[in-house]
C-alpha cells in the first residue's frame, strides 16, 4: 500500500479504529476472593505471626498447591468479619477462581453462618475455624487438582493476552506518532499494526478457550467443594463451640480471653482439653451453674433458706413492696403503726444461718481411693475438684478468702491460697493448678483440719474475721486423736466456724457415733456422683 493509497476496509489502518485497546480488555483481577479493609489484613496478618498452628498449615499446603495462603486468609476473614462479602466471580484473577469456588461454598453454607456467631469479631476463634478446616481444605485442593491446573492455564493465557493487547496498543500509538500530516501511515507501521492486532486477536480467543476450559473443570468439581465445605463448616462450629463451652466451664471470662495473647490462649485451650479434668468439663460447669442459681435464691441478711412470707418487726427481712410505702408521705404513718404491731410482711426463712465473714476453705481428700467412679462413670475426684470449684466461684461472689487443701496421708497436703484482697484475681493457672492435684496414698483427717483451722486463726489474728466456713470432702473414714479433738473444739469456739462435711460412696462415715458426726455441724452422703444438686443446699448457707 502506498503512503497516499486509501485503506482498504479491511487494511489494518481501518481495523486500528475499532481496536478496543488494553484498557477495556484487562480489567483488575483480585487474589482475594473476601473483599477486606487494611485493618482486616493487618488482624489476619497478626495473628497469622502469633499462630505457629496457621504458618505450619500454609507451609505444608503450599508444598503442594499453589496460592495456599491466599486461600487461608480467605477463610479467616469469612469466619472472622461479621458481614463478609465476596467479589464476584469476573473480578477474579484466572489463578484464583478454585480458593473462589471453596470460599464461596464455606460462606454459603448454612453451617458456616452457625460457626460465624461463634467466630465474627475473634481472630483467635476465627484463627481456630481454620485450624479446624485445614484437613478439609486440604481435601477439596486436592479434588480441585485439575481444576488449578486448567485455571493456572487460564491465567497465563490471560497474560498472555493482556501482553499482546499491550503490545497492540504499543503499536498503534508508534503508528500514530508516524502519521504525516495528511493521515497517512508508513508501511512498516501498518504491517506492525497489523501483526500486533492479529496476535492480540489470537491470544485473546486462546484466553477465552482456556477460561472456558477452566469454568467447566470448575464445574464438574463444584458438587464435590459443596459437601465437603458443609462437612468443614459443621465440624469447624462444633469445634469452637466446644472450646467456648469448654473456657465457660472452667470460669474464664470472654473479656479474659479477649486480653489473653493468642499464644497464652491456644495454651490454656490445649491444657483445657488434655488435662487430668477435661473429661469433666461438663460436670464443672454445671455445678458453677447449679451454685449460681442457688446463689440467687438466697436472701440477703435473712437467715437460711427461704420459705414464705411471715409477719414480723425485723427490718432486715421486709420485702420490697412494704418498704415502696415509705415513698408515700401518706402511707408513712400507716408503716410506722404496722412496724409498731408487728404486722410488717417479711421474707420467711428457715434453717442454717447464712454467710460466715472468714475464709471457706476445702478440703479435698485426694487419696487413691478417689479414683473410684460411680454412676454416669464419674470420679469421686471429679465431683469433689468440681464442687470445690464451685466453692471458689462462692468466695469470690462474698468477697471471701478461698483456700482450697488437698490432702491424703498425714504427710501429703498442698495447700492453695486465693485471697479476696488480692490486688488481682488469680487467673485460671492456679486454678488449674488446684484442680489437677492429685497426692494418692491414704487418708488423714487431722493434717487438713489443722491446717485449715491454722489459716482461720491467721485470718482473725490480722483481720480480727470469725465464721469462717471449713468443707470437708472425703470418701473414707479415720480416727482423730482425743487431744487433737480437744484442741480442735477450742479452736473452733474461739474462731466460731462451721464445719460441713460431704461424703461420697462411704454412707458409714456419715453414721451416728462417727468421727465426721463428731467433727461436722453439717454432714451429708453423696452416692449420685451425677447429681450435683445433692450439695445444693450448701451454696445457700456458706
Amino acid at each position: 500500500m502506498s503512503r497516499r493509497d486509501a485503506p482498504a476496509p479491511d487494511d489494518p489502518a481501518s481495523r486500528a479504529g475499532t481496536w478496543p485497546g488494553r484498557s477495556a480488555t484487562a480489567p483488575v483481577r483480585h487474589t482475594a476472593a473476601v473483599v477486606a479493609d487494611r485493618f482486616d489484613r493487618i488482624t489476619w496478618r497478626d495473628t497469622y505471626e502469633q499462630s505457629a498452628g496457621l504458618r505450619e498449615v500454609a507451609e505444608e499446603l503450599n508444598g503442594r498447591h499453589d496460592h495456599a495462603t491466599d486461600l487461608l486468609t480467605d477463610v479467616f476473614l469469612a469466619a472472622y468479619k461479621v458481614g463478609p462479602r465476596l467479589r464476584e466471580r469476573a473480578e477474579m484473577a484466572p489463578s484464583r477462581l478454585v480458593n473462589h469456588q471453596v470460599v464461596s461454598a464455606l460462606v454459603e453454607s448454612p453451617e458456616f453462618a452457625e460457626l460465624r456467631r461463634e467466630t465474627a469479631g475473634d481472630p483467635y476463634a476465627a484463627a481456630m475455624a481454620v485450624l479446624a478446616q485445614a484437613a478439609a481444605v486440604r481435601g477439596m485442593l486436592e479434588r480441585s487438582r485439575a481444576a488449578q491446573e486448567r485455571a493456572e492455564r487460564a491465567s497465563r493465557a490471560q497474560q498472555d493476552a493482556d501482553g499482546a493487547a499491550a503490545a497492540a496498543d504499543e503499536a498503534l500509538q508508534r503508528a500514530a506518532d508516524e502519521t504525516d500530516g495528511d493521515g497517512t501511515v508508513p508501511a512498516p507501521a501498518t504491517d506492525a499494526v497489523r501483526q500486533a492486532i492479529d496476535a492480540a486477536e489470537a491470544a485473546e480467543a486462546a484466553a477465552r478457550r482456556a477460561a472456558q476450559h477452566a469454568t467447566r473443570a470448575l464445574a464438574a468439581a463444584a458438587p464435590g467443594i459443596r459437601a465437603a465445605a458443609r462437612n468443614a463448616a459443621s465440624e469447624a462450629a462444633e469445634a469452637v463451640r466446644e472450646e467456648a463451652a469448654l473456657m465457660r466451664a472452667w470460669g474464664v471470662a470472654p473479656g479474659e480471653l479477649e486480653r489473653m495473647p493468642f499464644d497464652e490462649r491456644a495454651r490454656l485451650a490445649e491444657r483445657l482439653r488434655t488435662g487430668r479434668l477435661a473429661r469433666w468439663a461438663k460436670l464443672i460447669g454445671r455445678f458453677r451453674q447449679m451454685a449460681a442459681g442457688e446463689r440467687a435464691r438466697k436472701v440477703e441478711n435473712a437467715t437460711g433458706e427461704l420459705v414464705g412470707v411471715t409477719l414480723g418487726d425485723d427490718l432486715s427481712r421486709v420485702i420490697p413492696s412494704e418498704l415502696a410505702g415509705l415513698g408515700l408521705p401518706e402511707l408513712r404513718a400507716v408503716f410506722a403503726a404496722r412496724y409498731a404491731a408487728g404486722e410488717l410482711m417479711l421474707y420467711d426463712a428457715q434453717g442454717e444461718q447464712t454467710t460466715g465473714q472468714g475464709a471457706i476453705v476445702a478440703c479435698v481428700d485426694t487419696s487413691h481411693s478417689m479414683y473410684a467412679a460411680g454412676p454416669g462413670g464419674v470420679t469421686r475426684e471429679a465431683w469433689s475438684k468440681a464442687c470445690a470449684l464451685a466453692l471458689l466461684d462462692q468466695a469470690r461472689h462474698a468477697g471471701r478468702d478461698f483456700v482450697g487443701i488437698l490432702f491424703s496421708a498425714a504427710d501429703k497436703l498442698r495447700v492453695f491460697r486465693f485471697p479476696a484482697d488480692a490486688p488481682r484475681p488469680a487467673g485460671i493457672d492456679p486454678i488449674l493448678d488446684f484442680a489437677e492435684t492429685f497426692l494418692g496414698g491414704g487418708t488423714s483427717y487431722q493434717a487438713p483440719l489443722t491446717a485449715a483451722a491454722g489459716l482461720l486463726a491467721e485470718e482473725f489474728d490480722a483481720a480480727a474475721r470469725t465464721r469462717g466456713d471449713i468443707v470437708m470432702i472425703t470418701d473414707d473414714e479415720c480416727g482423730v486423736t482425743e487431744e487433737w479433738m480437744r484442741g480442735w473444739k477450742d479452736a473452733k469456739h474461739r474462731l466460731g466456724f462451721r464445719v460441713f462435711g460431704v461424703v461420697i460412696g462411704a454412707p458409714r462415715a456419715t453414721e451416728t457415733g462417727s468421727v465426721l458426726e463428731a467433727l461436722c455441724d453439717n454432714l451429708r452422703s453423696i452416692e449420685d456422683l451425677t447429681d450435683v444438686h445433692a450439695a445444693a443446699d450448701l451454696f445457700r448457707v456458706i
